[in-house]
């Protein structure tokens, strides 16, 4: 779940609950047009992250070793399977060539559509993360998503540890964004 929030107010309930603290990241997300179909439409996603770790280098985020802290990683995020949260299928990997891939994405048709950039700052409460993201041309937001992806049958379940994590940060779970960073920076624009 994504909601407005300030930062300095989350973090001090962070440091009162003792959360790990992971490290940050900057990204620069480039979504991707299909030429095959609308994605707003179909309420899917693809996109490149290009990411770089500051802070705590290279705990988080799937960094699988080397003295790197930037990495570039292919995603798709398949339609929202949940009304209330923005649980949604989705598949990434890692890639090595960054050039490359975008050179592949082009011959294929797919078009740059627009680039999200952020610093997060990432924690770990129990079974949840929590992001403070601040999105260029938006603003700061909280997330909350439960650590560890659950089957369908669980969501409910992991739904709860989310709502109530949000409670005891002191936020309103009915005041949770589905929007995406990207129509919301789209919409500002």
């Amino acid at each position: 779940m994504k909601l407005r929030a300030d930062h300095d107010q989350i973090r001090e309930q962070l440091t009162a609950m003792d959360a790990d603290h992971i490290g940050g990241v900057t990204q620069a997300d480039t979504y991707y047009d299909a030429p095959d179909r609308e994605f707003a439409e179909t309420d899917e996603a693809f996109r490149v992250r290009h990411e770089t770790d500051h802070g705590e280098e290279g705990r988080d985020s799937g960094h699988s070793g080397g003295d790197s802290n930037e990495r570039v990683l292919l995603t798709y995020k398949g339609p929202l399977v949940d009304d209330t949260s923005k649980t949604r299928e989705e598949a990434e990997t890692r890639v090595a060539e960054e050039a490359e891939l975008r050179a592949i994405l082009a011959g294929l048709g797919y078009e740059p559509a627009a680039t999200v950039y952020k610093e997060r700052d990432r924690y770990e409460v129990g079974d949840c993360r929590v992001t403070l993201d601040r999105v260029d041309e938006v603003g700061e937001f909280v997330e909350v998503e439960h650590h560890d992806p659950v089957a369908e049958t669980e969501i409910e379940t992991a739904r709860e540890a989310v709502t109530d994590l949000l409670v005891e940060l002191g936020l309103d779970p009915r005041n949770s964004i589905q929007t995406s960073y990207l129509g919301l920076v789209l919409a500002a624009q």
